[in-house]
């Protein structure tokens, strides 16, 4: 049995299949992940993504701390509520994890990975050795997120009566920014490239605001959905398009890192030197128009040469054929995918596949 986060009953109850994720037993999808995807597309869903961690940073050198940890700059953090989305590096420049990051009243509120917890709070401790700073985990918060173009509107419809508050702290957000509304703390954020909401809340609320959610026909989305959804983004999933074997620069990731200036980040000579020398991989886009779907690990051909595998594949229900992300060695062109013995050419694009609902690519 694994970790339940404090949805788990309401998942069975809803009839979801159950799967270890990262340690925790989490919904896959509860019935049909291709209509919870379309879901999330056309109208509103809800997806349990408490697993995640979140930890608070608080203390004079904080701010300090986080130039140093972290490779994007988080002096654009310039008022409370601001988010930012970074990798956190090895000294090699390896990704350990990616995370978003947000400036509070208090400090700053991190959101990291579920599968590298302890992995990221050892090296974040580590880290912190030498700066007047404090990492404080809070495990007794959940994380729903409301996601959609109906999302919204949605997510104020169900609180209006019971927390008016709350709709009127959501009206004041924009994209990508977040912050605290009592005890919750809401953000214009998500993983799906639809407009949305999550929230970090206790966890008793969380579990009656996804009742309430259901009872407003708002639909439980499982994880499996929210993966073809993040992969029609664009959106890196850690452990498969990176890992601590690439860096931020080889991972289509180039946005989050900052190189200008004297902060000496950790990582930074390594992606100096990438920058110097040239990148021998990249991180692409691919299309199939062909019939069949592209898996991980399906390996990639220019020519009679293997030039890479893919990192994420799956059929896309937005696009109507097969899409994934590749690393492949930088430049290569006139793609084939091998599957099961047989060469089948492939588009390369840049991700995303997918924005607001449509697909965003021509087709030649």
């Amino acid at each position: 049995m694994g970790l339940k986060t404090p949805i788990f009953e309401l998942h069975v109850e809803a009839g979801a299949k159950m799967v270890d994720f990262g340690g925790w037993d989490m919904p896959i999808h509860y019935g049909s992940q291709i209509e919870e995807h379309h879901i999330v597309r056309n109208s509103a869903g809800v997806c349990d993504v408490s697993h995640m961690t979140v930890v608070d940073l608080s203390g004079v050198d904080s701010k300090a701390y986080l130039q140093k940890l972290l490779p994007n700059d988080v002096e654009k953090l310039n008022r409370p509520g601001r988010a930012l989305y970074s990798a956190m590096l090895n000294e090699d420049g390896g990704i350990l994890d990616d995370l978003i990051v947000y400036l509070t009243d208090a400090g700053y509120r991190i959101v990291v990975n579920c599968a590298t917890r302890e992995k990221d709070l050892a090296w974040m401790q580590k880290q912190i050795s030498t700066f007047d700073c404090r990492l404080t985990e809070r495990p007794e918060l959940a994380i729903l997120a409301v996601q959609g173009p109906e999302s919204i509107d949605s997510l104020k419809s169900v609180l209006q009566k019971s927390a008016p508050n709350h709709v009127e702290f959501i009206d004041t957000l924009k994209p990508f920014v977040g912050g605290f509304s009592d005890t919750w703390f809401i953000a214009r954020t998500g993983y799906t490239g639809e407009r949305g909401i999550e929230l970090i809340l206790p966890a008793e609320d969380a579990v009656q605001l996804w009742q309430d959610l259901s009872s407003a026909n708002v639909r439980p989305i499982g994880l499996g959905a929210r993966d073809t959804l993040r992969l029609e983004a664009g959106m890196n999933l850690y452990g498969s398009d990176m890992d601590e074997s690439v860096t931020p620069l080889e991972s289509n990731m180039a946005i989050t890192v900052v190189m200008e200036g004297e902060r000496d980040f950790i990582g930074k000579a390594k992606l100096k030197s990438q920058l110097d020398e040239g990148l021998s991989q990249e991180l692409i886009g691919l299309i199939m128009q062909a019939r069949g779907v592209l898996r991980a690990h399906y390996p990639i051909y220019s020519g009679d040469e293997q030039v890479g595998e893919i990192t994420s594949g799956a059929y896309s229900p937005t696009c109507g054929h097969s899409i994934a992300l590749a690393r492949v060695k930088s430049g290569a062109e006139d793609l084939e995918v091998d599957i099961r013995q047989k060469r089948i050419p492939v588009l390369k694009i840049k991700p995303p596949f997918a924005r607001n609902g449509k697909q965003v690519y021509k087709l030649p």
